[in-house]
C-alpha cells in the first residue's frame, strides 16, 4: 500500500537518507526542514499524510513543541520520533505528548520501513478497535512475536535460519523475555510443525522424578509405579521437547539426556531395552551455562552438545522500542478477554510511563501490569495512575529530571491533559570534580557488602596519581555490576543522565552486560 509520508528533520543529509528509505518502500515522501515548515505542511495537506517521521532535537519548533501543536489541531496521524542515543527520558516527553513509536539513531532502512509499516496498521481515524491476533490452539509463527528493534530483528533472523534444520537450539536470557515463544516460532516454521511440541520446565520438577518424566517407568519399575509412564521424550518423538531452564538439570539426569541427544534413544526406567526416538531438542536458560560448567553444576559434554546454535535474548530494558507495541497489543487482548461494550485505549500518559520504567520482569511483568490495569480500570482509557504499582518505583527518578510534569512523590496527578512539554536537554558532560567526589572510599565486596578488599584507588603502582578517566571508567563499571544493569539508577547515582551515561559506555567500550569484560 503506497502511503504519504511527511519527513520533518533540520539535517538535510538525514532528509535524504530517510527519504531513501522510505521511498524504496513505495511510498510518497514530503520533505519539511524544520518543525515550522513541516506544521504548516500539515495543516495544508493532512488528509493526505498517513505517518509523520519527526526529528525530536531541531532548532526553532523542536519535536516536542511540534508534537503540543499537533495536539492542539486534534490530528490523529502516527508520528514516529527520532532520538539520539540514551535519550530515553525526552522518549519519555515525546510518548505522553503523543507520539506513537520512536527510533534510535543512527537508525536503518529496515528500521524505518517496520516502524512505518506498524503505524500505517493503525488506522487512528477509526474508531473500531484492531482484530486481536490471537494463535490458533497454542501454535506460534513468527508473525505473532511483536517486535520493532533491531535487537529482537537479530534474534528473529537467527531463529528463521535454526528453523531450516534439526539443528539444537539454547535460547539464552532473562526469566519473562519470551523464550518459549520464539521456540514455539522455530517449531512452526520447521519441517515439524505438525508434530508435537512439549515443554518441560526442569527447574519446577522435584528432583526424584525428573528422570521419571523426562523418560518414562515401566509399572513396577519402582515403590508407587503402578502403571506405566510415557515420558516427555516420547511423547515428543517426530516433533520438538523444549527443555526450560535447563541449567537446573540434575547431574545424573544430565548423563542420560547426553545419551539421549548423541544416540538418539533414551532407556525407560524399568525397560530392558532402549527406546530410539526422533526429537528436536530447543534449550532454554536464564543462567550462564558456562559458569554452570566451570562450577561443576553442568556437564561440559553436555553443554557442547545442547549449545551450537546460541541465540540471546535481550532484556526488555535493552530493547525499549518493542514496548509501546507489546503495551497496545495486550491492552486490546485483555479488553477483549473482558468483552468490554468499548475496547479501552492506551493513554499517551500511560504509555510513557511503561517505555520510561525498566520491566525488571521483562515482558512477563509488563503483561501482568496491563492486566491488571485493564481489570481495575473505571475509565475510556488507561491512564498513568491505573499503574500505581510501577509509579511507586519511578518517581524518584523521573520527577527529578522533570520528565513527569506535574508529578511529585507519590501524589498521583489527575489524568488530565498535560502543561505544553518542554524540552529536557540533559548535560553532555559529567561535572568531573564531582564525579571524583564520589570515588572516594568506594569499598563494596561483590555481594555489596562492606570490604577493604575492592577499593577504588587513586594512586597506581608507581605511586602517581591515576587519571581521572580510568578511574571514571572503574567507577561506572562497578556501578553497572552493582545495580545490576538497571540504566536509570546507575545514572541517577553517578549524578549523570543517561546519554552522558550511555556516551561513556561507548567511549570506554563497556558491554553493560557483562561490564567487568574488558573490550579488546
Amino acid at each position: 500500500m503506497t502511503a504519504h509520508i511527511l519527513v520533518v528533520d533540520d539535517d538535510p543529509v538525514q532528509r535524504r537518507l530517510l527519504k531513501a528509505a522510505v521511498e524504496s518502500q513505495g511510498h510518497v515522501v514530503h520533505l519539511a526542514e524544520d518543525g515550522q515548515t513541516g506544521l504548516a505542511y500539515f495543516r495544508r495537506n493532512h488528509a493526505d499524510i498517513s505517518v509523520i517521521l519527526l526529528d525530536l532535537m531541531m532548532p526553532g519548533m523542536n519535536g516536542l513543541e511540534f508534537l503540543g501543536a499537533l495536539g492542539g489541531l486534534e490530528a490523529e496521524v502516527p508520528v514516529i520520533v527520532q532520538t539520539g542515543q540514551g535519550g530515553i527520558e525526552t522518549v519519555v516527553q515525546a510518548m505522553r505528548a503523543g507520539a506513537f513509536d520512536f527510533v534510535v539513531k543512527p537508525v536503518s532502512p529496515e528500521r524505518i520501513a517496520a516502524a512505518i509499516g506498524n503505524a500505517l496498521k493503525v488506522d487512528q481515524r477509526d474508531s473500531k478497535a484492531r482484530p486481536v491476533r490471537r494463535p490458533r490452539s497454542g501454535a506460534v509463527g513468527f508473525s505473532d512475536i511483536i517486535s520493532a528493534s533491531p535487537a529482537m530483528a537479530r534474534v528473529m533472523d537467527l531463529a528463521r535460519r535454526a528453523a531450516q534444520s534439526n539443528i539444537p537450539v539454547v535460547l539464552e536470557g532473562e526469566s519473562g523475555v519470551g523464550k518459549e515463544m520464539v521456540a514455539r516460532a522455530i517449531q512452526s516454521a520447521s519441517d515439524r510443525s505438525s508434530r508435537p511440541f512439549i515443554t518441560v520446565n526442569c527447574g519446577a520438577i522435584p528432583r526424584n522424578l525428573v528422570e521419571s518424566i523426562l523418560f518414562g517407568h515401566e509399572k513396577g519399575a519402582f515403590t508407587g509405579a503402578t502403571e506405566r509412564h510415557v515420558g516427555k521424550f516420547a511423547e515428543a518423538d517426530g516433533g520438538t521437547l523444549f527443555l526450560d531452564e535447563i541449567g537446573d538439570l540434575p547431574l545424573d539426569t544430565q548423563v542420560k539426556l547426553l545419551r539421549a541427544v548423541q544416540e538418539g534413544e533414551i532407556e525407560t526406567i524399568g525397560a530392558r531395552q532402549p527406546q530410539k526416538v526422533n526429537v528436536r531438542l530447543i534449550s532454554a536458560t536464564n543462567k550462564d551455562l558456562i559458569e554452570e560448567v566451570k562450577a561443576g553444576r553442568f556437564r561440559e559434554d553436555l553443554y557442547y552438545r545442547l549449545n551450537v546454535f546460541p541465540i540471546t535474548i535481550p532484556a526488555l530494558r535493552r530493547r525499549k522500542e518493542d514496548i509501546p507495541f507489546l503495551a497496545r497489543a495486550f491492552t486490546e487482548r485483555f479488553s477483549a478477554e473482558q468483552r468490554l461494550a468499548r475496547p479501552l485505549a492506551l493513554g499517551a500518559g500511560a504509555l510513557a510511563l511503561l517505555t520510561a520504567f525498566d520491566w525488571p520482569g521483562n515482558i512477563r511483568q509488563l503483561e501482568n501490569a496491563i492486566y491488571r490495569a485493564v481489570i481495575l480500570s473505571e475509565g475510556p482509557e488507561l491512564t498513568e495512575n491505573d499503574f500505581p504499582q510501577i509509579l511507586a518505583q519511578i518517581p524518584g527518578g523521573l520527577a527529578s529530571q522533570d520528565v513527569w510534569p506535574g508529578f511529585a512523590g507519590l501524589e498521583l496527578v489527575p489524568s488530565s491533559p498535560p502543561p505544553a512539554p518542554q524540552l529536557v536537554r540533559m548535560p553532555e558532560r559529567a561535572d568531573t570534580t564531582a564525579l571524583a567526589e564520589r570515588i572516594s572510599a568506594v569499598r563494596v565486596d561483590e555481594d555489596g557488602s562492606g570490604s577493604k578488599d575492592n577499593v577504588i584507588v587513586s594512586t597506581d603502582d608507581s605511586g602517581n596519581v591515576r587519571r581521572l578517566a580510568d578511574i571514571e571508567e572503574e567507577l561506572i563499571r562497578f556501578a553497572l555490576k552493582f545495580y545490576r544493569g538497571q540504566m536509570s539508577q546507575v545514572a541517577r547515582k553517578l549524578g549523570i543522565g543517561r546519554s552522558t551515561l550511555y556516551r561513556k559506555l561507548k567511549d570506554y567500550g563497556i558491554d553493560p552486560e557483562n561490564p567487568h569484560k574488558h573490550a579488546a
